[in-house]
Parts: structure tokens; C-alpha cells; sequence
């Protein structure tokens, strides 16, 4: 690849992505940092017994496919064995590494997203052809499972409902909603809530620990001179685009949520210039939901103006939205420091 200049840098106000069911059924895998998570890979942190025993735990889940004869691989009925499994804990402790896990090795046709594009997909395909599609999967996979959207959360409950009748197995992450349990970090019971139809088909795991991003690299987002992003630009190689930070912020309002991950494919860098505070709480949260697909894709972030870690001001930080944000500035963090990628 060749370095690209500041002036031929694309702008990501530029873009007009469509995501049609059937591509949003073709990104239903693990992003690529996990395309060869394993459970062997997976390293618990031993301050952390928990870590230890979610591993255990996933294991035994796995440990639910048996081959049978021809090879062919169905599930172990035995009596204590549930079709479900949660991971409840907080960022960083590495429950997106262990979901992917589980993925790898369960057999057969198998389904990974986001809660987000799950919701997506019923929206693009309809709720019938959605379960028609999903239904006898050996596994779904529901990562950052959102509890603070109780539409989409008992569309959500109702899809599981459905497919767990068809055979499916799920495994589920989520996120905290507002001052839950473990001062924002535990769900839990929240989860249970949400999907009472289901609660008694979860085994809960629940998961202690430090953000893994931050266990040897203490810091803050790195935030450039204008002069020194645009000489950073300058040798930087691959697709590359530029974005004032107004204007990316009027550009992810404009796409919805789900889009996201096709806004940011096939770009090697995202520069963002004159960052400044946000002061809206619908901007934060599309704004965290576009982190996560630059972390998902391992996209190099550089910025200039107030560091990108400072951007959540303290009554967001403080409110219902605490552990999403937290999440957010651990992966900004990691994509301005080149410690996550």
C-alpha cells in the first residue's frame, strides 16, 4: 500500500452505505479480532477466579454437542443441561472473546451479532422470515444484548422464545443498564427480567475483572496537534477518510445504527478533527455504536482537539448510560493508542 495524502482522504459524510437483510445475515460472524478466538486462547486473569470459572462453564456448554452417527453433531440431552448461557460481567473481561469461542466450536449452521443487528434484521426481513431464517441454528450468538430499549428488548425475548422452541441454543452479553447491580457493572436480574419467558432456560456466569485493555497500559486517548494529524495522515497507508467531529456526528444521524458497520468497511484510518464535548445524549449513543464497529473492524483512530476519552461530560458518565460509555473510552482509548489493535 501507499501512503495517502491529507487532501485525497474520503470523508465518511461522503458514504451512503445500504445493508440489505441478506448482507446483515453475511456479517452475522465475530468481528475479525476474534475470527480465531479459542478457549484455549482465552488467558482469565488469576486475581479473578470468576474468569476462570466462565471458561469452565463454556466449556461444559460446548461440551453439549455430541457426534452422533454419520458424524453428524446434535445436542447431549441430559437432565441439567439449559440451551442458554449469559455472560454477565463488566467491559473488558473478555466476554465478547469467550461468545466468539463458543462460535468456533459449536457445529452446524451458527449466527453471531449484536444485538443491534439482530433487531436490524427482523426490521429489514420482517419477524416470520427472521425466525424462518434463524430456527434449527445449532447456536445464536448475542453480543452487547441491550437492556435499556424494552421494545427491542421483548422483540428480542420473543425471537429466543421462538427459536429456542425450534432447537437453537443461545449464548448472550450485555450491557448494564443504569446503577444495576455492582455499582453499573452486573445485569443479571435485569436480564431475567427481560426475557422472563426464557430466565429459567439461562445458566447465569457471572464475570469479575479488569478491563483486559487496561491491565498493563494506563493512558488516555491521544489527541494531536492539527498540524501533527495531518503529517500522521500524510504516512498513513490504506483507505483513510477525514471528518470534522460536527460533521461526523450529523453523518451518524443520518445512517442508522445497524449501517454502521458497512460506513466503516474497507477503511484502514479514521482521522476526526476539532473533537469537542458532547452535549446531546442521542449523538453519545450513536457515537458509542460507532466505536464499537471501529473497534469491531480494527480501525486506526487518530484526533485532534479535546481527547476523545474527555468527550462524555460527568452528568453522562453519572447517568443511565454509565457502562456503555465506560466501554466506549476503553475502546477509544485502545484505537488512538494502538494498544487494541
Amino acid at each position: 500500500m501507499t501512503a495517502v495524502s491529507p487532501s485525497s482522504a474520503g470523508a465518511l459524510a461522503d458514504r451512503n452505505p445500504t445493508l440489505t437483510g441478506q448482507e446483515i445475515v453475511a456479517h452475522l460472524v465475530p468481528p475479525r479480532q476474534f475470527a480465531s478466538a479459542s478457549l484455549d486462547s482465552y488467558r482469565p486473569d488469576r486475581d479473578y477466579p470468576s474468569q476462570g470459572a466462565a471458561l469452565a462453564a463454556i466449556r461444559r456448554f460446548a461440551a453439549g454437542w455430541v457426534s452422533g452417527k454419520g458424524g453428524l453433531f446434535g445436542r447431549k440431552k441430559t437432565s441439567d443441561s439449559l440451551p442458554g448461557i449469559y455472560l454477565d460481567g463488566g467491559f473488558g473481561v473478555g466476554k465478547t472473546h469467550l461468545l466468539a469461542a463458543l462460535w468456533h466450536a459449536a457445529p452446524g449452521r451458527k449466527y453471531f451479532g449484536t444485538f443491534i443487528e439482530f433487531t436490524a434484521l427482523v426490521g429489514a426481513l420482517g419477524y416470520q422470515p427472521t425466525v424462518a431464517l434463524l430456527k434449527g441454528a445449532s447456536l445464536v450468538c448475542i453480543d452487547e444484548f441491550e437492556l435499556d430499549d424494552p421494545g427491542d428488548t421483548r422483540l428480542m425475548s420473543r425471537l429466543l422464545s421462538d427459536l429456542v422452541a425450534s432447537g437453537a441454543r443461545l449464548a448472550a452479553t450485555s450491557n448494564t443498564p443504569p446503577n444495576a447491580l455492582g455499582e453499573g457493572r452486573f445485569a443479571a436480574q435485569d436480564f431475567l427480567r427481560e426475557i422472563d419467558a426464557l430466565a429459567a432456560k439461562f445458566e447465569i456466569v457471572r464475570i469479575d475483572g479488569l478491563d483486559y485493555r487496561r491491565r498493563d497500559v494506563e493512558g488516555h486517548a491521544i489527541a494531536l496537534s492539527a498540524t501533527d494529524l495531518f503529517e500522521q495522515l500524510g504516512t498513513t497507508e490504506g483507505v483513510v477518510t477525514i471528518d470534522d467531529f460536527g460533521s461526523l456526528l450529523v453523518t451518524l444521524s443520518k445512517v442508522h445504527p445497524s449501517r454502521y458497520v458497512r460506513l466503516v468497511e474497507g477503511i484502514d484510518a479514521v482521522a476526526i478533527t476539532d473533537v469537542h464535548p458532547l452535549v446531546n445524549q442521542t449523538d453519545a449513543l450513536r457515537f458509542v455504536a460507532f466505536v464499537d464497529r471501529l473497534y469491531d473492524a480494527q480501525v486506526h483512530l487518530l484526533a485532534s482537539g479535546t481527547p476523545l476519552d474527555q468527550v462524555f461530560p460527568a452528568d453522562m458518565l453519572a447517568g443511565g448510560y454509565r457502562k456503555k460509555y465506560q466501554r466506549a473510552i476503553s475502546r477509544l482509548i485502545a484505537l488512538t493508542t494502538g494498544s487494541g489493535l
